[in-house]
């Protein structure tokens, strides 16, 4: 509605005397409602569903792989695996287990640039923990530079389903997963991947719910 009100003024206004200018501004206009409708689009797929498997939460590009000492939750060391979101990908996130909500935590912070690996504790973020049976698996939104507003579905205490929605991050930013150390890995550095559809590790049989 925005987009058609501004260019009918512009039109109006200056359509005889600055008519290329008001044909750049539809350009610029049109480009950049193109750009948020594309950005905010949840595209139908088929989602893949197995408890021995962690699904990928976002679309992206896999750009760490390396364990961690997480000194949020676990206290202990885990397997991290992180997605970078680009304001061109979906950012819908999605659950990469089914299992209950035990941990959900909002931090401030700052605005690094998503691939950035202080982003991972330095910037604004929201820290869920998801438990089925004896496996936990904590994921993190991570704000960008860009990002600046994280958007989180999820409850404490809530029974989720793997591949259904999260949470939202606005433009640019990224997702970690922490594994438990020794899960088996079905990605590899610099991987495209999608989210609900790619999976991102092959659960060991005593991870597997009881």
């Amino acid at each position: 509605m925005l987009f058609c009100v501004l260019n009918v003024v512009m039109f109006w206004f200056f359509g005889s005397s600055l008519l290329w200018m008001c044909i750049l501004f539809l350009i610029i206009t049109l480009t950049f409602l193109l750009f948020v409708v594309s950005f905010f689009r949840i595209p139908n797929r088929t989602l893949t569903s197995h408890e021995a498997q962690i699904i990928c939460p976002a679309d992206g590009k896999v750009v760490v792989i390396e364990e961690t000492v997480d000194e949020e939750y676990f206290k202990e060391k885990r397997l991290q695996v992180s997605v970078f979101m680009s304001p061109a990908n979906v950012h819908v996130n999605r659950n990469p287990l089914s299992g209950e909500v035990v941990y959900n935590q909002y931090h401030k912070g700052k605005y690094l640039v998503a691939w950035n690996p202080k982003s991972s504790t330095e910037n604004e973020r929201q820290s869920v923990v998801i438990r089925n049976g004896r496996l936990e698996v904590l994921v993190k939104q991570i704000a960008g530079a860009v990002a600046k507003r994280i958007v989180n579905y999820l409850e404490v205490g809530q029974q989720v389903t793997q591949g259904q929605e999260m949470g939202f991050i606005k433009f640019g930013s990224r997702v970690d997963l922490l594994l438990p150390i020794g899960t088996k890995l079905n990605v590899k550095l610099n991987e495209v991947v999608k989210g609900g559809v790619t999976v991102i590790a092959t659960l060991d049989t005593i991870d597997l719910p009881a």
